[in-house]
């Protein structure tokens, strides 16, 4: 928590006298709509650890609510966080339901025909959960590509399209959180699961009894951003340089090694 409060504390100091009222109007209404209701409004899922879980005492935490926290304090405004299924975020944000999505989302082509990205504020890619009875087939690609291959990733992410294009034979099931995903594998109701690798790894830390095993490198290379809506250049811009500060001044490294390095926080999740 201290060393929270100086991070944001820092970032104060650095965006302080550009208030973000100073540059609203009807030119920026995403900007604008911020500044009338005084909050950011964050999608993101609440069930893909590291990035976002909800704790025991039910908050929300993670890398993505510590970077959306200091977005919020650099813009002067109150931090809401808007839970929902991974599939319904940029849904949500094209209808306006939230300003922006920070939930683990790669930045691909297709997200960007609908929606602008800030970012990558960080390089993921894609891994394999499985159990340790069947890892000696799922490292070969060819083994996997089976029609009795049973494998799930989260419903309409890249993991999906991974799936689909690399082993488009196999029995495919879409689940709405990653949890879903995990139960299934140690239920043996699944071969694996396709995810990203730090949810990989994690997934085997909080369930150490279940004989879990993930790849030692990701598949792929996949950049972390913020979706935005698009039109408004003006909150692009806000967001794009308050990003790049936390990364000048070291934040992003420091909050990336707390969230990746440490499994401390591991003890406020149920």
């Amino acid at each position: 928590m201290k060393k929270t409060a100086i991070l944001t504390a820092l970032v104060l100091i650095l965006v302080i006298g550009s208030p973000l009222a100073a540059i609203a109007g009807s030119d920026a209404p995403v900007a604008t709509r911020i500044i009338e209701s005084g909050k950011l409004r964050v999608g993101m899922t609440g069930t893909q650890p590291p990035y976002t879980v909800v704790s025991k005492t039910g908050e929300v935490i993670g890398y993505e609510v510590d970077i959306a926290t200091l977005l919020a304090d650099a813009m002067q405004v109150d931090l809401e966080i808007v839970q929902k299924p991974f599939a319904e975020l940029l849904p949500a944000l094209k209808k306006g339901e939230v300003d922006v999505v920070m939930s683990g989302m790669t930045m691909t082509p297709r997200r960007n025909l609908q929606v602008a990205f800030v970012g990558p504020y960080q390089v993921s890619g894609k891994s394999i959960l499985t159990k340790s009875k069947t890892i000696a087939a799922i490292v070969d690609a060819e083994e996997l590509d089976q029609s009795k291959a049973r494998i799930v990733a989260l419903k309409d992410s890249t993991s999906q399209d991974f799936v689909k294009k690399v082993w488009p034979d196999a029995q495919y099931t879409a689940v709405d959180d990653y949890e879903a995903g995990v139960a299934m594998v140690i239920a043996d109701e699944a071969d694996a699961l396709v995810a990203d690798y730090p949810i990989c790894a994690l997934s085997i830390l909080r369930h150490p009894d279940a004989d879990l095993v993930t790849l030692d490198r990701p598949l792929t290379l996949e950049p972390i951003g913020i979706a935005i809506p698009p039109g408004d250049t003006v909150f692009l811009n806000m967001v794009e340089n308050s990003l790049g500060t936390l990364e000048l001044i070291g934040v992003l490294e420091i909050l990336e090694e707390q969230w990746f390095d440490n499994g401390a926080w591991l003890v406020a999740l149920p």
